[in-house]
């Protein structure tokens, strides 16, 4: 005989399920104590890599030694005193400075690589900073950090089609609004001429747009022209709606000027 399965009663199961939760929050508050900052990881690529070169690899690089002493330079500044905020969060990067003269140092050395960084004080010491995500892009591809840049270019990506959709929806929102609020001030034009004049007294291509568009209240230009026994274009009939909209204005100005 087949042994029968065997059932969990209700309270046994959430105590099970409660173990469960306890586990995985146990294991997730670990990953959090042990997750580090985007700009301790990108340090911790830097410290881990080996940059020394040889005479044949420096002249391999465009501008020969200077270049390389140059990004060395930008590495070893980072190292000791810079930092970079997490590209999810704000795009900023920045080197604290012991004065002026390593401060000016540092902005000539990123202006010598087509940057444009910016000098703010704070709290007694002068900061070299760059807040442009490509800008600070370029800085982690000189410095040699190619994990950071590729975490710092996925997080743009993602950014830039997360904006790009936003702004697709805003538009189409807007663009929708729009067509709804005309269609109600349009169904309230066509009922007043109804009210006062009669639909079936209007010439037929009016008497049909009025009667479509209180039909479909909700429909584009577009939609209410190929509506029509015999279609039109979406100005045509844009063209017959503003012809009700002004005959509506006139009636409301005769019953304005009989009150």
């Amino acid at each position: 005989m087949k042994s029968q399965p065997k059932h969990i009663d209700v309270v046994t199961w959430r105590r099970r399920k409660r173990k469960i939760n306890i586990c995985m929050e146990a294991e997730l508050g670990a990953e959090a104590k042990t997750r580090t900052s985007f700009s301790a990881r990108v340090k911790q690529e830097l410290r881990k890599k080996d940059f020394t070169v040889s005479e044949k690899d420096i002249n391999m690089i465009s501008n020969g030694s200077k270049d390389f002493e140059m990004r060395d330079f930008i590495r070893e500044r980072f190292l000791s005193a810079g930092s970079i905020t997490d590209p999810t969060k704000d795009y900023h990067l920045e080197l604290v400075c012991g004065g002026a003269e390593e401060a000016d140092r540092i902005t000539d050395v990123f202006r010598s690589f087509g940057l444009e960084p910016r000098i703010m004080e704070r709290g007694g010491h002068l900061v070299v900073y760059l807040k442009d995500a490509a800008q600070i892009s370029d800085v982690l591809k000189l410095m040699g950090a190619v994990d950071g840049l590729m975490e710092l270019e996925n997080v743009r990506i993602l950014k830039e089609v997360s904006e790009k959709i936003n702004r697709q929806v805003n538009c189409e929102t807007a663009n929708l609004q729009r067509t709804v609020s005309a269609g109600i001030r349009q169904v309230e034009d066509i009922e007043l001429i109804d009210r006062e004049i009669g639909l079936q007294n209007l010439e037929p291509g009016l008497r049909e747009i009025a009667e479509k568009r209180l039909e479909n209240p909700d429909a584009t230009l577009t939609e209410l022209a190929a509506c029509l026994s015999e279609p039109i274009g979406k100005s045509g009939a844009n063209h017959r709606l503003r012809k009700l909209s002004r005959m509506a204005s006139e009636l409301r100005g005769k019953t304005a000027g009989i009150v």
